[in-house]
């Protein structure tokens, strides 16, 4: 055996590339699209339609789709603080006590 015929760890030829495997974008569509729900609902006050929405997608993104758990946790907990203010809001709007107090300075004039 001569020098040439072994290769030293030195070599580029030694070791095969192994890089760590990446997800296909499909393997997390319902985990992103709960995250983006979440976002989108808070942002742009959309108040409950999409909320229920990003959650029952959250939870089917958690069964389903184990790569995406961290967007699809992220998506609930996004979407379940927005679905709990929108309730909040009308508890408080229909004890009489939410959008009056805001014109309260306006009740004199």
């Amino acid at each position: 055996m001569t020098s040439t015929d072994t290769q030293s760890p030195s070599s580029p030829n030694a070791f095969p590339h192994t890089a760590a495997p990446v997800a296909p974008a499909a393997d997390r569509t319902l985990s992103v699209t709960s995250f983006v729900l979440g976002l989108a609902s808070i942002v742009f006050g959309w108040t409950f339609v999409a909320p229920i929405a990003g959650l029952v997608i959250g939870i089917i993104a958690l069964r389903r789709e184990p790569l995406g758990k961290t967007f699809a946790v992220w998506g609930i907990v996004l979407n379940a603080l927005m679905l709990f203010g929108v309730l909040l809001g009308l508890v408080l709007a229909l004890a009489g006590i939410g959008l009056g107090l805001t014109f309260l300075p306006f009740a004199f004039l």
